[in-house]
This record gives structure tokens, sequence and C-alpha cells, in this order.
């Protein structure tokens, strides 16, 4: 793990960059942990964003700073690939969306992804600040479609939040096995209508 900048603090909210290269990926991520200079272990909630968006997008910072501030956890999120940091270039949503679209069609993408998160939280986990405490997950749109095979796979996730996705797409038939294969407790937000994602879709899944 390399840092990248100098802690920044604002609200009692530590928060600190982070480079980890996984199978010669760079990964780009952020750690938000409360300011208090205690050791841990406490709660780490990792987060998965959405496509076309990234790890610090508004309603990713503002979980974060309401699970450190007000319950004392620590927060990560990367950056997919193709998304954040890991951009070529500075497309538009649309590029964006295109790119996301081919990497969730590549073989190997899901656990790609998932080695990558594994790798994140192991490195984290191993810092003071952070500690070996109890695991949980939050993702919606994209962050489900790599979160439920994620928080199916890794026996040390405690509990999740998914949800704005359904059973459709290249790895629907992975996404409907792992669904099943969850033992954590899960709350699934369900759109109540999206262009993208048919509400049947929400409720199978």
């Amino acid at each position: 793990m390399r840092w990248l900048a100098k802690t920044h603090v604002a609200d009692s909210v530590a928060e600190r960059e982070f480079e980890v290269t996984v199978d010669g990926r760079t990964v780009p991520g952020v750690l938000w942990h409360p300011n208090d200079g205690m050791a841990g272990p406490r709660p780490l909630v990792f987060v998965g964003h959405g496509a076309t968006l990234h790890k610090r997008v508004d309603h990713v910072l503002a979980l974060a700073t309401l699970l450190v501030r007000d319950h004392g956890f620590a927060v990560a999120a990367t950056d997919a690939p193709g998304h954040g940091d890991r951009a070529e270039g500075a497309g538009d949503d649309m590029q964006l969306f295109s790119a996301f679209l081919a990497e969730w069609s590549r073989p190997g993408s899901t656990d790609d992804i998932i080695g990558e998160w594994r790798a994140v939280i192991d490195e984290l986990r191993h810092l003071d600040e952070v500690g070996v405490g109890t695991l949980g997950y939050w993702g919606l749109s994209m962050g489900t479609i790599y979160g439920v095979p994620f928080a199916a796979s890794e026996p040390h996730v405690e509990a999740a939040v998914f949800g704005l996705m359904g059973l459709l797409g290249p790895t629907r038939d992975r996404m409907h096995l792992d669904a099943k294969a969850l033992t954590c407790p899960v709350q699934f937000i369900v759109q109540w209508d999206d262009q993208l994602v048919a509400r049947d879709a929400a409720l199978e899944l």
C-alpha cells in the first residue's frame, strides 16, 4: 500500500488516498476513519460505486462521513477499472458506460475485481486505525453487480447493502447463483422505476 497524500481532516473525519498493486494493476482508493488517534479494531465498510462514477462521488462521501463521524466506523472505496483515476481520458458518461459494458462482459472481470477488493481490504485491516474488526459491504448498481459475488465468496462480510440492479446482463447467471449463496444479512434497495433496470429484474434478484 502506498499513501498518495497527507491525511486530510474535516469534521472529525480523516481521509487518506492510497494505491495498492494487485496482479500488476494499480488500484487507487480512499480510506476514511475517525480522527481520534485510537487504534482498532473497528468496523470497516467497503463501498462499491456505480457505473460511470468513482470512489469519491457525493453519495459515497456522504455515507463515509456518516459512518465515520456518527458511528466510529472506517470506510473504504476504490475506483473500478475504467472509472475515476482508472479512466482512460476524459470521456463523457456514454463513453464511460460503454467502457463499463465492455469490462462487465469481459471473462474474468468479476473475479479480477473481487481479487482487487480482497487485497485492498487485507491491506487496510493491517492498519492500526482499522484492525481486524467487523466487515460490511455497501454497493449500488455496478456495486451490486460485483458486490453480490464478492459478499457470497468472502466469509468475513457480516452484513451487506445492495440495490439499483437486477438479474440481467452478461453476469446474470452468476449473480443468480451468488445471491442464493449469500449467508450474511442483506438489505436490498429496489428502485421504483428505472430506464436501465426493470423493476421485475430487481425484484427477481
